[in-house]
């Protein structure tokens, strides 16, 4: 559930990129997603785009400010088609359904190191997400569930600040390592059982019902 925009202060060098810089960029994200931020020196995005190291330096001072780049990017974008969603969504609980597709298909192809990397290693792209779960994905949340009791969907007795909060830290579980090594469950389908388990303790009666229906649907849609 993840339309309040956070304000994010991007170094200088994100802010304008040529064609090369946005390819530097991008190529550090698919290797950052795929073997986390720690383990992808800038020799081996150099290697992999067939440039030299001092190509990139022009572009980002040092691997930090690329990291800040790449997050700033998907933060930026994963925002817009998060909003594009809730446009389109008919209520708040197609609301989740809709974006538990799109936080699941990142989740695919995301190394589950990435979040601890950041937090541990790259303090300034950690603060860039956390502004963006603190104000976006908090305020977003909030305004689903508040939908939802307007709708007669959720329970109108439950208390809408902590569940966004308990939504919120409950989202970014799968992440923690402790956590991790317990579960033998990949990233996107624990993101999964997480959400049904909040889900289906919003409900009323009636969101119960549409509910099932969307639960059918996906089911019968992932089928084919």
């Amino acid at each position: 559930m993840v339309t309040l925009k956070v304000s994010i202060v991007l170094h200088p060098i994100m802010t304008e990129l040529t064609d090369t810089g946005i390819r530097i960029r991008d190529k550090a994200a698919v290797l950052f997603f795929q073997y986390g931020l720690k383990s992808v020196s800038m020799d081996d995005i150099a290697n992999q785009l067939g440039m030299s190291k001092k190509t990139i330096y022009q572009y980002y001072a040092d691997k930090d400010r690329l990291v800040e780049a790449v997050v700033a990017h998907i933060i930026g974008h994963n925002q817009d088609v998060c909003n594009v969603g809730r446009r389109t969504a008919k209520n708040a609980i197609d609301e989740i359904f809709i974006e538990m597709e799109q936080v699941l298909e990142m989740f695919r192809s995301m190394n589950p190191s990435l979040l601890f990397d950041m937090q541990k290693y790259y303090p300034q792209a950690y603060q860039l997400f956390l502004a963006h779960k603190n104000n976006y994905l908090f305020g977003v949340i909030k305004e689903n569930l508040e939908k939802g009791i307007r709708e007669g969907l959720y329970r109108k007795e439950m208390n809408v600040e902590v569940l966004t909060r308990f939504r919120l830290d409950s989202m970014l579980l799968p992440f923690h390592p402790d956590f991790q090594s317990k579960i033998n469950v990949g990233l996107a389908e624990l993101e999964e059982i997480i959400t049904y388990h909040f889900l289906f303790g919003l409900v009323s009666e009636k969101g119960y019902q549409l509910t099932l229906k969307y639960l059918k649907e996906r089911k019968k849609t992932n089928s084919r």
